[in-house]
């Protein structure tokens, strides 16, 4: 049957079965290993261990970055404040607010004693003041355990902190394949879990830019947290990230990123995280809500600022985190010429390349809203099938055409 295709019919088809692989063996791999660490049901009941339970609770430091939140802290505060667990504070920072923020947080100190306040002091002369303020919140947190948020974030339930805190009594990636391949059952001091990563979902609301913005959230936040459960830790996100004191200060904290704007939790996570001290927690009770974008031009930005970053990671998360876009465009540039060369063909011999490429296609269709339904359906995310193609092409498109033109933009002095 290979004698009835041409050759360049040939070459896409093996072009299009090596793409395709290793689709499947991304999703197979490194979502799947995300999907298998979430749970369906909220934790409530297993979020405060028994009275036999040796799971220790140390005490945590929540620390909340603030520059004109007046109207999030009024709305979110009190879900951080009020949380399930024995020994906690709460560290606002605010970082130069104009509004009425100040006012605000003095009011809710006199009513609760683990609300710790902090500010940045007036013209203070970095290049991100907000890594400055999460430095100084740092200094004057009292607890080892640091666990980052945003003003706009509200915890999924009252069990969030003790959720996130699972994760330093977990294994490492290492130590856990350690564990299952019988060499050791004991962690030793350098395969502690100093850093968690969690989740960071956004709020549902009508129109297609949310549910573009969901779907961009699940995907890559399925992706940073399934390579980490694979021993490629590269990033986390500052709505829901938590990582000791001491390893922050040991590390220089962001003495090394003070010269980008962005990049305060994955910039830090990526030069610090390794397979041996970094764990995931992405139970339902272990997520952060936060408020999403309402308007195109204002979720460019926050795209743009994000992808800013992406140039300064490791050469190996680089590598691994463009090879998935690359084998998509590949995957679906493959899928169009067959078509194409099919319909110049006789029928029906000549559209079997282009049929079996689209049957493939159908299947990896079929995986995709599987593994990724799954964990939209636990964590109670907007759910995407028929336009998840559409996603999975224009998404990449906005970001290659961000990443060109950044270079030509001119520096922002924006927070």
């Amino acid at each position: 049957m290979l004698t009835q295709w041409s050759l360049t019919e040939q070459v896409v088809l093996g072009i299009f079965a090596a793409m395709f692989l290793y689709q499947v063996y991304f999703y197979l791999r490194y979502i799947l290993a995300a999907v298998l660490r979430t749970k369906s049901q909220p934790a409530a009941d297993s979020a405060q261990p028994s009275a036999d339970s040796p799971v220790q609770q140390p005490g945590v430091s929540v620390i909340v970055c603030a520059r004109n939140e007046e109207k999030n802290l009024r709305d979110y505060l009190q879900a951080l404040l009020t949380q399930d667990y024995p020994e906690f504070e709460v560290i606002v920072v605010n970082d130069g607010s104009i509004d009425d923020t100040r006012t605000y947080l003095e009011y809710w100190q006199k009513r609760y004693r683990n609300l710790k306040l902090t500010f940045v002091p007036a013209g203070a002369k970095v290049g991100s003041t907000k890594k400055l303020a999460i430095t100084l919140g740092a200094k004057a947190a009292q607890y080892d355990y640091l666990l980052l948020t945003d003003a706009d974030c509200r915890p999924e339930s009252t069990h969030w902190i003790s959720e996130m805190m699972k994760g330093f009594a977990q294994p490492s990636v290492s130590a856990a394949v350690s564990q299952r391949s019988g060499l050791s059952a004991k962690r030793s001091v350098s395969e502690a879990v100093t850093i968690v990563l969690g989740f960071g979902a956004y709020f549902a609301k009508p129109g297609l830019l949310n549910r573009m913005i969901q779907f961009d959230t699940l995907f890559n936040g399925l992706q940073y947290l399934g390579m980490a459960a694979c021993g490629h830790p590269y990033m986390g996100v500052g709505r829901n990230l938590a990582y000791s004191k001491r390893l922050f200060f040991q590390q220089g904290g962001f003495y090394h990123l003070m010269t980008s704007k962005a990049g305060d939790d994955d910039l830090f996570v990526n030069r610090v995280a390794t397979a041996a001290n970094t764990a995931v927690v992405c139970t339902r009770d272990s997520l952060t809500w936060s408020v999403p974008k309402t308007n195109l031009i204002d979720w460019f930005r926050q795209k743009r600022r994000h992808l800013s970053v992406a140039p300064k990671y490791k050469s190996s998360s680089k590598f691994r985190l463009g090879l998935e876009p690359l084998t998509r465009g590949l995957l679906y540039a493959a899928l169009i010429i067959l078509v194409v060369l099919g319909c110049q063909q006789p029928a029906p011999a000549g559209w079997i390349p282009a049929v079996i490429a689209a049957s493939a296609m159908l299947v990896r269709w079929i995986m995709q809203c599987v593994l990724l339904n799954i964990p939209a359906h636990r964590w109670g995310t907007t759910k995407t099938f028929l336009l998840l193609p559409v996603w999975e092409i224009v998404l990449p498109v906005i970001s290659l055409v961000m990443m060109l033109i950044e270079p030509l933009r001119p520096k922002s002095k924006r927070w």
